[in-house]
This record gives C-alpha cells, sequence and structure tokens, in this order.
C-alpha cells in the first residue's frame, strides 16, 4: 500500500510564501516523477510543477519565476516553494508521483488527498 500525504497548506496575505510537502510510504521500491497539481473551485485540476529522477523541472506558466519545486530522495518526499503568492493561487495543491512496489518495475501513479493554500487579497 502506497501514501502520498501533503502538508504546509493554510492562509496567507497576498504576496507571502508557503512551503508545501508531500510524503510518500508504504511498499515503495523506486519513485519516478513527481508533480504538484491543483484545484480551484470551478475550474479543471492543472498541473503546476514536476521534477523528475535526474532533477530536472518544469513549471506552468502561471507560477514560473514564482514557485520552486524540489525533491528529497532519501526521504521520498517533493516540496513546494510558493512565493510571491497571489489570490488566484487559491486552490487544493494535490501530490502525485509514479511510484514502482516492486522489481521489475511496474509504475503506478498516487494521489494525495490535497493541501488548501488560501491567498487573501
Amino acid at each position: 500500500q502506497v501514501q502520498l500525504v501533503e502538508s504546509g497548506g493554510g492562509l496567507v496575505q497576498a504576496g507571502g510564501s508557503l512551503r508545501l510537502s508531500c510524503a510518500a510510504s508504504g511498499n515503495i521500491f523506486k519513485v519516478d516523477a513527481m508533480n504538484w497539481y491543483r484545484e480551484a473551485p470551478g475550474k479543471q485540476r492543472e498541473l503546476v510543477a514536476s521534477i523528475f529522477v535526474d532533477g530536472e523541472t518544469d513549471y506552468a506558466d502561471f507560477v514560473k519565476g514564482r514557485f520552486t519545486i524540489s525533491r528529497d530522495d532519501e526521504k521520498k518526499m517533493v516540496y513546494l516553494q510558493m512565493n510571491t503568492l497571489k489570490p488566484e493561487d487559491t486552490a487544493v495543491y494535490v501530490c502525485n508521483a509514479a511510484i514502482s512496489p516492486t522489481v521489475p518495475m511496474r509504475w503506478t501513479y498516487y494521489w494525495g488527498r490535497g493541501t488548501q493554500v488560501t491567498v487573501s487579497s
């Protein structure tokens, strides 16, 4: 059984910062790509940032220059540092990761339940 658990959300004023964390636990042999998505009321889920095993990162245009994704493979964690937050960043932020519990590799994408981020104007 694999679990992803997010933390670090909260209420912050516009211009402020938050750091989200996501911990993977359970029967894990290897973790590949790790991603942050967000879900705002009335909107479709959107990809915010991705980080790959080689450390390469990718960001949605609406967060470039403000958010930074990082990972700690030893701890099986992924982080999202969010700076210069805007009211339109308000959403539930959800962690997603490609995980293989076994050898040979059998990749499955797992999802966390999300953490609420609210940015007041």
